[in-house]
């Protein structure tokens, strides 16, 4: 590494050397070329003189030369004090400016190798503000490399965030599949119907935490491709009212949907689409007490179309608003996942609506008054 910054600092130093002989040299030329032209031209007047005179043609001859000998001298003089001079500032001025040009360089290798093994705390100093069209190329790379190192300490967090939160969610239910064999073995629990279909349960909802994290997986990745057509929307929230139906008429909860007349087809992949209001309207459905009412609104917005599903349930704290699409983030902390699903649920639409170049978001008015998620499609056409 040492060698290399070596090299980049000589580099640069003799690019302006390089750039200084190149001047000396051309004008080197250039004057060479042009002493006789100008010698000639300046003894015109005198050699008129010097023919009246009483000067003999040999001596005039000869005072000529003399003459052109001592000019030529004289300039070439004045060109070689000259080109030290220059040379000397060249040299002392590519000194400094390599060192400005190499020293940010040179840190940056040293923080992107710290970022290389995990330590991602320093940032590069950016001297002239943080507004791009006040920096020059130098602070605008810095910048930008900061940026690259806050992005990737916020994919390191997230990233081991997740591995928390997976081991969290598995603990759970192998605790208590393992808790039921261990009760079994030991004749604590009776080899009955019911134990068995606890056992069922917990591996159920293993099952069903596995394939969301494999879902979220592809979604976070890009790893699916949507297939969109021309659907109507009314359609879609009739498939979702009929799916869930028996559901909210056991819990007791009152379904509505009220879709704008006339509305346009959206151009969306439709099984997608449909698992989105699916996670949506099953998480109002879950979070809403008995005697509740859940809503699916539908209505044009622009060259969108926006669709809203309402709630009278328990609704959100507005702390807890920011972070509700988050893998496994739950507002209410004393709610386990018997009581819950997989807990990215919200995260799985929120990337689906992303992927359809819509927008999703969620408003609460509070713990108790209910919550509201929209989100928008564009319009077919």
């Amino acid at each position: 590494m040492k060698l290399l910054r070596t090299h980049l600092a000589w580099k640069v130093f003799f690019s302006y050397v390089v750039v200084v002989l190149v001047g000396v040299v051309v004008l080197a030329t250039a004057t060479s070329l042009s002493i006789p032209a100008a010698f000639d031209r300046h003894m015109t007047g005198m050699g008129a003189m010097i023919s009246g005179g009483d000067m003999m043609g040999n001596d005039a001859q000869l005072m000529e030369m003399e003459l052109f000998t001592n000019y030529t001298a004289s300039v070439k003089e004045a060109l070689s004090l000259a080109a030290i001079a220059a040379l000397i500032a060249s040299v002392l001025a590519s000194f400094f400016i390599s060192r400005q040009v190499v020293t940010p360089v040179q840190r940056m290798m040293k923080l992107s190798h710290r970022i290389a093994e995990g330590e991602y705390e320093e940032r590069l100093t950016v001297s002239r503000g943080e507004q791009p069209n006040q920096l020059d190329e130098l602070d605008q790379l810095a910048l930008s490399f900061n940026q690259m190192a806050d992005k990737l300490e916020k994919t390191e967090t997230m990233r081991r965030q997740l591995i928390g939160d997976v081991t969290h969610e598995l603990r759970t239910p192998l605790a208590a599949i393992k808790g039921y064999l261990e009760g079994l073995m030991d004749g604590v629990l009776a080899a009955e119907p019911n134990t068995y279909q606890q056992v069922h349960t917990e591996i159920d909802r293993l099952q069903r935490l596995v394939n969301d994290l494999q879902e979220l997986s592809r979604m976070e990745a890009g790893a699916f491709q949507l297939k969109p057509v021309s659907v109507s929307l009314s359609g879609l929230i009739e498939t979702i009212r009929g799916n869930l139906w028996h559901q909210f008429e056991d819990k007791g909860i009152q379904l509505e949907t009220q879709v704008e007349p006339h509305l346009p087809n959206i151009m969306v992949d439709k099984d997608r689409i449909l698992q989105v209001l699916t996670n949506l309207v099953g998480n109002a459905l879950q979070y809403t007490p008995s005697g509740g009412k859940v809503s699916i609104q539908a209505a044009r917005d622009k060259s969108e179309i926006l669709i809203s599903i309402s709630d009278t349930g328990i609704g959100i704290a507005l702390d807890h608003l920011p972070f509700i699409f988050n893998r496994f983030y739950r507002t209410d902390k004393s709610r386990t996942r018997a009581s819950g699903g997989s807990g990215i649920g919200l995260t799985i639409a929120q990337a689906l609506v992303k992927a359809h170049h819509g927008r999703i978001w969620a408003e609460s008015a509070g713990e108790g008054k209910g919550s509201s998620f929209h989100f928008t499609l564009p319009a077919a056409g």
